[in-house]
């Protein structure tokens, strides 16, 4: 078998198919696993993604790198992310993805295991500071290609058991993985790393990440028909896809997604999401250090303030797609615009607040519930409402590709701007906080330019 076979979707029916009287009950019982395998399998991802935002301080203290090369370093994650985000997001809707999204994470925790032990040998003087900055730039690049593995399968899982009047809150449900991924980033590494020392946030961050793997391939099922049932046309009571020989899907599948890349309502909202996402990655990167050079935290207390916005962006992922299909019908636009308002307010509040502990919280609080709304919509929901189900990755790979390019110059236009801004050997924010309040106001402009446009424009 060719790598190319292995994770290569699977189109013939299972033979025996599930008995007609056990359907439902095998049907609703796989349909949870699948959606409990990607939810906490893409959390887990994003622990072996974040690790580094919660050692930047104590990389710095030890004089073995500066706060450019953090960004350069961050930038390199980022950039490789978005450009396989595009390609991966087209080769999942073709791919057996419980395979797809594990051998992923195999890979980022691979990279978080040897960035450790690079990590081990610079403190014991073996590696000099030039050579860890190339090494971590590399690895860490590497992570980024494989971390764009992780959220087309798991979406597509949503997509390929999930009936569409139901699939806004479950994809809202499905993005509390983000900040269950955030909040153990910042609340378990943080303290791993104020306790032994920053390399072992690598090694806690490769752990967490092996977890995630048995989750995937114990729980993420690549389709229905791949577990002897209907289609999820059949199951749901939908109207049924032109039926189209398995010799021939592949073909249908590349045309359905050259339609998705012509669709101008993808294109805004993948720019609405690169400016959200620079707000977001900004206090996600670099909120914990902001916090320490600013307002003069401790590591241990500023990972806990910036781990409380992930935590409350469960609210807000939970609740935005439960009430955009009860309350709204599946309209995302007003929920999505209120919370983008809301984003501003609260990055307002943490940037130019002052240092007042109450303050820092709410803020944190308010951005979390934001977030957690936007990512659910701008940052995904919105855009596959436009596409067809078998184009639910092409739309994915083109909204990641414009948030991660965006999140890998805001690392590098962040860390200049520090490195360029010292007073008194601490780091300047001023200029830095208006670059990410910038973002964010341009982020809530952008979707209205889509308010008209009707969702399932693609046939």
């Amino acid at each position: 078998m060719s790598i190319f076979d292995y994770f290569k979707a699977e189109y013939a029916p299972v033979s025996p198919a599930v008995p007609a009287d056990k359907v439902d009950k095998v049907y609703k019982r796989l349909r949870m696993q699948a959606f409990l395998g990607g939810t906490f399998g893409y959390a887990l991802y994003y622990v072996c993604r974040l690790s580094m935002g919660v050692m930047k301080q104590p990389l710095i203290d030890a004089g073995l790198l500066n706060a450019t090369q953090l960004g350069i370093i961050g930038a390199c994650l980022y950039w490789t992310y978005a450009i396989a985000k595009l390609i991966n997001g087209f080769l999942a809707d073709s791919s057996n993805i419980k395979r797809f999204m594990a051998a992923g994470l195999a890979v980022s925790v691979s990279m978080n295991l040897i960035m450790g032990i690079l990590g081990v040998s610079a403190t014991n003087g073996s590696i000099a500071n030039s050579t860890l900055f190339v090494a971590f730039a590399v690895c860490w690049a590497i992570n980024g290609w494989a971390q764009s593995m992780g959220a087309p399968p798991a979406i597509i899982a949503l997509s390929r058991w999930f009936p569409l009047r139901i699939r806004g809150t479950f994809y809202g449900l499905f993005s509390a993985s983000h900040n269950i991924g955030e909040g153990l980033s910042f609340v378990f590494v943080s303290a791993l790393v104020a306790a032994s020392g920053w390399k072992w946030g690598f090694f806690g961050a490769a752990l967490a990440g092996l977890l995630g793997v048995v989750i995937i391939l114990l729980f993420l099922h690549n389709s229905t028909e791949s577990k002897g049932l209907p289609s999820i046309e059949t199951l749901a009571g939908e109207a049924q896809p032109k039926e189209v020989p398995a010799s021939e899907r592949r073909a249908e599948t590349k045309r359905l997604q050259k339609q998705v890349i012509k669709n101008k309502g993808v294109w805004i909202l993948a720019a609405a999401s690169a400016f959200m996402y620079i707000s977001r990655y900004a206090i996600n990167e670099w909120g914990v250090i902001f916090l320490q050079e600013t307002h003069g935290y401790s590591l241990a207390e500023a990972g806990t303030i910036v781990g409380i916005n992930p935590l409350f962006g469960v609210a807000g992922t939970v609740l935005s797609g439960w009430l955009s299909d009860k309350l709204f019908k599946g309209d995302r636009r007003y929920p999505a615009f209120v919370a983008g308002i809301l984003e501003v307010i609260a990055l307002s509040l943490f940037l130019f607040g002052g240092s007042e502990k109450w303050i820092v919280y709410l803020s944190m609080i308010l951005f979390g519930i934001a977030i957690g709304v936007l990512i659910c919509f701008v940052g995904g929901l919105m855009a596959i409402d436009l596409v067809p189900r078998k184009a639910t990755g092409a739309a994915l790979g083109i909204m990641g590709m414009a948030s991660y390019a965006a999140v890998g110059l805001q690392n590098v236009v962040t860390g200049l701007l520090l490195d360029n801004n010292i007073k008194d050997g601490v780091h300047d924010f001023t200029y830095v906080s208006w670059f990410w309040l910038g973002a964010a106001i341009i982020a809530v402009i952008l979707p209205i330019l889509n308010w008209k446009r009707k969702p399932q424009e693609i046939e």
